[in-house]
């Protein structure tokens, strides 16, 4: 499987939004992608999240579920 950083930063005023829905719904993560690991910024508007998937499509899945509170960057590890 192919790893990944994905970027999510947070917009403004939707923090608190954010954890309540995951608290509700969990990632939201489509079958295929595999969250590894995250780490959320000192300031909490960024966090990073370590993930690995086979097809990369399912990124695109997986943020439009969440695009209302999140502009996501993804970048792939080499």
């Amino acid at each position: 499987m192919k790893k990944y950083m994905v970027v999510e930063n947070y917009k403004k005023g939707c923090y608190e939004k954010i954890y309540e829905r995951y608290h509700v719904q969990g990632r939201l993560l489509p079958d295929g992608l595999h969250f590894l690991n995250s780490w959320v910024n000192k300031d909490q508007s960024i966090c990073f999240q370590l993930m690995e998937a086979n097809d990369s499509e399912l990124f695109s899945e997986w943020f439009r579920k969440w695009d209302d509170l999140v502009d996501f960057e993804l970048y792939p590890i080499d």
